[in-house]
């Protein structure tokens, strides 16, 4: 079965606009730094750019085309049949899911998971807390899912709610009894780091956002969760913005 990396991006998020592209690092936004970093890390498997028919998305596509990866443009709301028609197109059947709001994605845990999910037989693997709760559904930032092709068609034909439609995997692991699910838990230590917020929505976030990913390239942290993490820690300001932030938005994917 064949595996690849699908990134949602689109521009036109209602509470940050154009976050994809606006100067993040480098003079290059969000989802340009996220396709170099994938770039680097030679996962020697595709990556499908799958951004939105909208004639306001067109700047993704340059993007996407700029770094050489496949293109798919398809519905604006329904991110569901967006994933499903681009990995057919692709002939893509298990698929790694990076949402292009998360800059800060730990490449060393995505080989992991790339080289796990490639021979595993489940519908879903993804990184989770301990009370199994994906870690898409956290404000983290560090992690990807994967999922197989057939199960997003399974969704699709079981129901037709704009929640499951928006929000790809939320079906998956709130059915357990109806797919095959894999948790891999993450570190205790990085859990109970319930502050860590660096997935990017707002403009505060994405303002500290660059503070701290230039930051963290000018010091030459690795970029791997612990590293990350303690990093953060050193700055009592960024910890503030975080659970100001946290209080106030609520995350669901």
């Amino acid at each position: 079965m064949r595996i690849g990396i699908i990134i949602q991006a689109r521009t036109g998020s209602t509470r940050l606009p154009n976050k994809m592209i606006l100067p993040f690092y480098n003079n290059k936004g969000i989802l340009e730094n996220i396709l170099i970093r994938l770039k680097e890390a030679s996962l020697n498997i595709p990556i499908i750019l799958a951004t939105t028919v909208n004639p306001i998305d067109d700047h993704i596509e340059e993007i996407g085309l700029k770094y050489g990866v496949e293109i798919f443009k398809g519905s604006e709301g329904n991110v569901l049949n967006r994933f499903i028609k681009a990995a057919e197109k692709n002939n893509i059947s298990k698929i790694i899911r990076v949402c292009a709001d998360n800059p800060f994605l730990d490449m060393v845990a995505l080989r992991k998971q790339v080289d796990a999910f490639k021979y595993s037989n489940k519908d879903y693997w993804c990184y989770s807390k301990s009370d199994l709760t994906p870690t898409i559904k956290t404000h983290f930032g560090f992690w990807t899912e994967g999922v197989k092709l057939a199960a997003l068609k399974k969704v699709a034909k079981l129901t037709n709610e704009e929640l499951f439609q928006e929000h790809v995997t939320n079906y998956i692991y709130n059915n357990p009894e109806t797919f095959e699910l894999h948790f891999e838990t993450i570190n205790k230590s990085i859990e109970n780091e319930t502050h860590i917020r660096l997935t990017i929505d707002t403009a505060d976030d994405f303002e500290m956002g660059k503070q701290v990913y230039s930051d963290l390239f000018n010091n030459k942290i690795p970029f791997e969760v612990k590293h990350i993490v303690n990093f953060v820690n050193s700055n009592s300001a960024w910890i503030a913005i975080m659970k100001k932030e946290i209080i106030t938005n609520t995350k669901t994917k």
